[in-house]
């Protein structure tokens, strides 16, 4: 049997499965040896994060990194504005990235920091994006400083008190190499 390497393809609603399947496998990882609360609980609910993954498979927003044929990662890259963010902010030409997600068995091979990257540079290339922004679990202090050592910087918290992933960070797309 011959190797098949991996490969980013985007997702589409066939692919809802795996990617709730990565999120909540991520969930029960942090659970059980993070103190964090990140993803225990869908937001706002089940039926709420399914149509917002649904949403964005449909939109072609949603990328799915398989290792001969199995889902491993996934990322949302979204040019839209996003509403966690001040809109006087959101006047730059901008990726925000949502749902990245590494498979544990795959963590520590680069695979997140590859496709940040590779989000920011397509959307530098495609839209002129000045900026990847993300908005991360308020809480979950080893993903705050994860960010910092891709060289995001934290640009502060949301104004909405009751949204989870309310702390902001954002990386320079000039910081990226082709």
């Amino acid at each position: 049997m011959g190797y098949l390497p991996m490969e980013l393809c985007r997702a589409d609603e066939n692919d809802h499965n795996a990617i709730v399947g990565l999120i909540e496998a991520a969930a029960e990882w942090l659970r059980d040896t993070k103190d964090t609360t990140q993803w225990m609980r869908p937001w706002h609910s089940e039926e709420d994060r399914r149509n917002r993954i649904r949403r964005d498979l449909t939109a072609g927003k949603t990328w799915l990194l398989r290792d001969n044929g199995i889902a491993v990662a996934t990322i949302t890259a979204d040019p839209e504005d996003h509403p966690a963010w001040p809109a006087e902010w959101q006047r730059e030409p901008t990726v925000y990235v949502r749902r990245l997600v590494v498979r544990r068995d795959y963590a520590g091979r680069g695979l997140g920091a590859a496709l940040l990257d590779w989000a920011g540079l397509i959307a530098r290339r495609e839209a002129g994006a000045q900026w990847i922004r993300v908005d991360v679990w308020s809480t979950n202090k080893e993903l705050h400083a994860y960010y910092e050592r891709q060289g995001f910087t934290a640009c502060g918290m949301s104004a909405n008190p009751d949204y989870p992933s309310g702390a902001l960070f954002q990386k320079s797309t000039r910081q990226l190499q082709e």
